[in-house]
């Protein structure tokens, strides 16, 4: 960590980061939930948070380097690939961040650096 490597990202997700999210939070929510949740993801302005915070709020474990979705993040960033930016839900229930999408990308930024600042669209 501490590494001095430039993080690049892109100004907004990819579009195919938004299917991604539905995926993951329909295992959490029905469906007519899930699909406003992607919705309210889609409308919401990017914003930006420390790596180190959203894995406080979140709750996760870091994932080793060895994962290989983390290693093709990190290549990106040696290579000065833009990221696509994190989605998260709020889950006020259990005072929680939901990572609906990006974990391996987060996981590849704080191994650089944990206080680099991640843009993410939150809800």
């Amino acid at each position: 960590m501490g590494d001095s490597t430039d993080i690049k990202w892109l100004p907004e997700p990819e579009d195919k980061d938004y299917p991604a999210a539905q995926s993951y939070l329909s295992l959490l929510h029905n469906e007519t939930e899930t699909i406003g949740l992607v919705k309210k993801l889609k409308d919401a302005r990017v914003t930006q948070f420390k790596a180190k915070d959203i894995f406080r709020a979140s709750g996760l474990s870091l994932l080793g380097v060895s994962n290989s979705h983390v290693e093709k993040d990190q290549k990106k960033v040696k290579e000065g690939k833009a990221l696509s930016p994190l989605l998260l839900v709020r889950d006020p229930q259990n005072g929680k961040v939901v990572v609906a999408d990006g974990y391996h990308r987060l996981c590849a930024v704080y191994s650089f650096d944990e206080d680099a600042l991640i843009p993410c669209k939150i809800v």
